[in-house]
Formats: structure tokens, sequence, C-alpha cells
């Protein structure tokens, strides 16, 4: 749920980074934080996870003007992927407003992408709120993957194992490029602003 602060005219909004270990959700963050200007983005605080290279979580304020007379903040944090971390994951959500799903077109993975949808449902369950109502965008990470011979999942093999269900916008990217990263953002940042502004602002502003 957004956190409204009236006495300084701003509303946070938090999304959340969520998919599968390695599938590229933190890459994402450090690419977008490192294309901003200082004056456009906040501290980005990480805690490394042992054993792993997924973060534990990320914080990256991003300004973004005003809506109703109030400064539009929003906090981009990612979870960390791997099985033993899910009281993690679901802490993580708690007073989430958007969702980006992170998935790995590796084909050995395809299991652990569908497995990551599902505890991310779960998850939300969990704290009351609905996977098909909230705001979520798909995001098919290292498509330049497909042209190796490692074997890879199409759009049409992640659409059908993602999106059957959920018919929500997916964005191809590349993220340690930057490939399709703030097209992911820009298109979940205008979902998650409509949606706090249609849900609380307009009643309390």
């Amino acid at each position: 749920m957004a956190l409204i602060d009236l006495s300084k005219k701003e509303v946070h909004c938090k999304v959340v980074y969520y998919g599968p270990g390695r599938c590229g959700k933190t890459t994402n963050l450090l690419y977008i934080y490192q294309a901003m200007d200082d004056s456009d983005r906040g501290k980005m605080l990480t805690i490394d996870t042992k054993g792993d290279r997924t973060l534990f979580f990320d914080l990256l304020p991003l300004n973004l003007g005003k809506i109703s007379g109030l400064d539009i903040r929003i906090q981009l944090y990612t979870v960390p992927g791997q099985v033993m971390y899910e009281a993690t994951r679901k802490l993580v959500l708690k007073g989430v407003d958007g969702l980006v799903y992170v998935a790995d077109p590796l084909l050995v993975r395809r299991e652990r992408n569908i497995e990551g949808l599902d505890d991310l449902r779960r998850n939300l369950d969990a704290h009351g709120l609905d996977m098909a109502k909230i705001p979520l965008v798909l995001q098919y990470n290292k498509r330049d993957l497909v042209d190796t011979p490692v074997p890879t999942l199409s759009i049409e093999e992640l659409e059908n194992d993602l999106n059957a269900e959920l018919q929500t916008e997916y964005f191809e990217a590349v993220a340690t490029t930057g490939i399709g990263v703030f097209e992911t953002l820009k298109e979940i940042t205008k979902k998650t602003v409509r949606y706090v502004a249609e849900k609380h602002l307009l009643t309390k502003v």
C-alpha cells in the first residue's frame, strides 16, 4: 500500500522485481541506477545473500513528478529468488503497489519460472492481495542467449507458461546492456501510479 505523507506532500509507491534466482532482477536495478542522474535517484541499499550473487533487496527511490499536488516517488526492490529465502520474499512484498516478474530464458530453468510465479501468487495471497488486480508486467530477460548454442525458451513458450492467464504486458530484455530495461520500468511505473492514484489519492487529496 502506498505511503502517503500529506505533511511532506509526497506519495511513495513500492515496486518489486520478482523471479527465480539469477534471472536478472538485480541487474535491472543496477542498470537503472547507473543510467540515471544523481538528482533523479536515491541511495541504493544492497545486502548480499550468502552463497549467491542475488541480493537480499535493493531500495532505489525514483522521483517522478507530481499527481494531485503530491510528489511521486517510486521505490524499487528486488527479492532473492532462491527457495530458502521464501520468508524474505514474503516480507519484501508487504505493501507492494506494482510488480515486475523477470523470467529466465534457459530451457533448464523453465520449471523455476513457473514455480516462481506460483510462489509470487501464494505470497501475495498471504498479504490479502490478488495477483489479477495488482499492477504487473512480465520481462523476458537474457534474450541475447537465443543466438547461442544454449537451449532457450521461445517467446511463445514463455507466454504459454507465464502469461496465458495473466494476459499482461511483456517486454523482451537484455538487462546487462539495458535493452528493454527502461521500457519495462516505464510500463510498470505508469500502471502503478495510475493504480495508486485511483485507489488512494483520489479519496485522500
